[in-house]
């Protein structure tokens, strides 16, 4: 470069600067400043010799970085720092404790999470995008204000992609579509959010992107004046009330005119709802609620409201903290058109998510709503049970669930995802409460655990010290809290089973002159095709392992058995010393998605999967489910490209899984004789009562009884129970 040249780009960076300090959301004090000032002057230092692909200095990144921070998010001082140091660490000599040392322990702190993002971006090869997800807000643990300037850093990367190549600009936007964007909705930054994902459609689907982008160029000057036709018929009555107001009209965004597209099967021409009028106003706290109702009373007034689209998040605010009145009413021409009705104080909050709230609270509130929010992130966050895929997809479900709000039995307020069960209230209420749970009374009436819930319900939990988890449990509860905790005290359950059945199988072997030792431990697991030693005491402990099966493996035992075992099993199988067919008998059942159905499915060629691997599955366009390894080769382009069609699958062991059976009872009918089957059934043999119904003519008794077991062999030793009892002549299976 010239010297005119380098003069010239010095001029534009000391511009860029001070438009930063110009722009910002918040006041900046005489200490910000400074030390907004020595960090610009650090990242100018540090990135002198570096450039963007495009050409241009690297600096410009970063301060754009720090601009969108400073005046979208609307983020503090300390946070405009942090964005103009956020690559300084990766990209040039200067270390984290020369952060610390310069700038302090909180900006030291969030540069270092940026940092380890990514590093972890770059490690394409070696993990999913899914596993880099988890990792990444697991940073939230140390500062919520990385995630919030790492979506800053995202947004200024996807405006500026021209100048990579075709192949990294599909990849980029299609983890931010995967990621990022689901991310900025979560906090509340719904215009990040919206510039996102239309910017991820531009690089995935350019064509579309452009059609669509020049359809709504084409009709601008249509909706503008539509706009100024519905606008006329209202301004006169919210004048006469006095109301100091403005009303624009918004555009859908591409990328939800191209969702409405192929949701509904219509061309650009058929969706009605293009635009959405906004009216904004200004007002005291006071009288924000009364206003915004009295601006709905107005419009309505004008023009006739359809009933189930109104939409009150004043009343009950959304969890991101935004507020606003929806309505969608029939305006000129027959045309539905969508109303929000906001102050402006709600307006920033849409616009900037959580930091508008700092404009208008202090002191402990700050903190409160804060933490609120990172407690819902974190309930997501504590599901380390799953593999990363099923994580990605619960914490996206959790994400884009619509809201209800129940009662608690005291009349407090909370709020769950939509389709939420009582099992889902008792978890939200507390862990304790959940694991407890015995019944649920939704309206005062008692209602199954799996019951739906609505908004407005009253939740009252029933708990009992004798209640514990089932494996049903599972299909009743969808929030990611509620299903972790539940499935990590099924494996406690399993535990413990376990320690029941180390018992039983000791006493059992000795009976047949056989020591429990790490040998015989060893034989069993292969005899019966097992992994662990905990598999083989738990079936001992439910009775998938009885006497006939150890009599079994005792008569197998010989010389050459044992010489067998000197020789291979000095160590626990691993997956490869497991043949195919031993593994298969093991886990025998391939189950897709969180509520672990059986699907149809073809084993994916390039991996070529088999039983008890970690996997995947892919809905393919014309060939259904292709099941895929975590570790294929394919995986990682997958998942970045065309995350919408990945769906979680597992290999289980069937007899593992719980059945439905149901019992036929006849005999003579004697006093108490249903009770003694009832005590027999749920007391005696632990096993668990679905339904019952029982007739009796002239003397004589027919039932049906349906129970869950875990097996067979449990059901066959429940009907020989039953068959004992005095006055019941005969016992079958339907």
């Amino acid at each position: 470069m010239t010297d005119l040249q380098i003069e010239q780009e010095n001029i534009a960076i000391a511009s860029e600067y001070k438009k930063l300090l110009r722009i910002s959301y918040r006041m900046l004090s005489k200490e910000d400043k400074k030390l907004i000032r020595q960090a610009f002057e650090v990242a100018v230092d540090a990135h002198k010799e570096q450039r963007r692909k495009s050409g241009e200095a690297y600096i410009f990144h970063p301060i754009a970085v720090a601009k969108i921070v400073a005046s979208e998010i609307g983020m503090d001082a300390t946070s405009i720092a942090a964005a103009l140091l956020h690559d300084v660490v990766e990209d040039t000599t200067y270390t984290s404790e020369d952060i610390e040392k310069m700038f302090g322990e909180t900006v030291a702190r969030i540069v270092d999470g940026l940092t380890k993002i990514s590093s972890l971006e770059s490690e394409t090869d070696v993990s999913l995008q899914a596993e880099n997800f988890r990792k990444m807000l697991l940073t939230l643990n140390d500062d919520v204000r990385v995630i919030i300037i790492k979506i800053a850093d995202r947004l200024h990367n996807m405006q500026t992609m021209e100048s990579m190549r075709a192949d990294k600009q599909v990849k980029i936007a299609s983890e931010t579509l995967y990621i990022y964007a689901p991310l900025a909705h979560r906090i509340g930054l719904y215009k990040i959010k919206t510039e996102l994902e239309d910017l991820s459609l531009k690089y995935t689907e350019p064509d579309v992107y452009q059609d669509i982008h020049d359809k709504i160029k084409e009709t601008k000057e249509e909706q503008d004046d539509y706009i100024r036709e519905f606008s006329n018929i209202i301004e006169n009555s919210l004048n006469a009330e006095g109301l100091n107001y403005e009303i624009k009209g918004r555009p859908k965004s591409i990328h939800s005119i191209r969702l409405k597209m192929e949701k509904q099967n219509v061309s650009f021409d058929e969706v009605y709802d293009k635009f959405a009028v906004r009216i904004i106003y200004k007002s005291d706290s006071a009288n924000e609620k009364f206003l915004a109702w009295k601006i709905y009373s107005i419009v309505t007034d004008h023009f006739r409201p359809n009933p189930v689209r109104l939409r009150d998040w004043i009343s009950s605010p959304k969890s991101t903290g935004y507020e606003a009145l929806h309505i969608t009413v029939m305006g000129p021409k027959g045309r539905w058109v969508e109303v929000q009705i906001r102050s402006q104080r709600m307006n920033e909050i849409a616009e900037k998510g959580y930091a508008a709230h700092f404009k208008y609270k202090q002191g402990e509130t700050n903190e409160q709503e804060l933490e609120q929010w990172l407690n819902k992130l974190q309930d997501a966050l504590e599901n380390t049970e799953s593999n990363a895929v099923d994580f990605v997809e619960e914490f996206k479900l959790n994400l884009y669930s619509k809201e209800i709000f129940v009662f608690t039995p005291k009349g407090d307020l909370k709020s769950l995802p939509k389709g939420a069960t009582p099992l889902d209230f008792a978890f939200s209420i507390h862990t304790e409460v959940g694991l407890k749970t015995r019944g649920a009374r939704v309206n005062s009436k008692l209602v199954p655990l799996s019951h739906t819930l609505k908004s407005g319900d009253q939740v009252d939990i029933i708990t009992s010290n004798s209640a514990k988890p089932t494996s049903n449990w599972l299909d009743y509860a969808t929030t990611a809290r509620a299903r972790s905790k539940i499935k990590s005290a099924l494996k406690e359950s399993k535990k413990e089973l376990a320690e029941e059945g180390k018992a039983v199988l000791t006493r059992k072997l000795r009976a047949q002159k056989i020591p429990l030792n790490e040998r015989t431990i060893n034989e069993l697991v292969v005899f019966f095709k097992l992994k662990t030693s905990l598999d083989l005491f738990y079936r001992v402990g439910n009775g998938s392992i009885d006497n006939h099966s150890l009599k079994e493996f005792a008569a197998s035992r010989s010389n050459a058995l044992v010489s067998f075992f000197k020789n291979k099993i000095k160590r626990q199988p691993s997956s490869q010393d497991i043949n195919k067919d031993e593994i298969t008998t093991n886990y025998d059942l391939l189950v897709f998605g969180k509520e672990e159905e059986k699907m149809d499915y073809k084993i994916a060629n390039c991996c070529n999967p088999i039983p008890g691997d970690s996997v995947f599955g892919f809905i393919t366009v014309s060939d259904g489910i292709k099941v895929h390894k975590n570790n294929c080769p394919n995986a990682i382009q997958l998942q970045s490209n065309y995350a919408y069609r990945i769906i979680s699958a597992k290999w289980i062991d069937s007899t593992q899984e719980d059945f439905r059976a149901i019992i036929k009872l006849t005999g003579i009918d004697n006093l108490g004789l249903v009770n003694t089957i009832t005590k027999e059934i749920s007391r005696e043999m632990h096993v668990d009562m679905k339904h019952i119904s029982f007739d009796s003519d002239d003397g004589i008794f027919s039932g049906k009884i349906t129970v869950v077991v875990k097996n067979k062999t449990i059901l066959k030793a429940l009907m020989d129970n039953l068959k004992k009892i005095n006055g019941i002549d005969k016992v079958t299976r339907e």
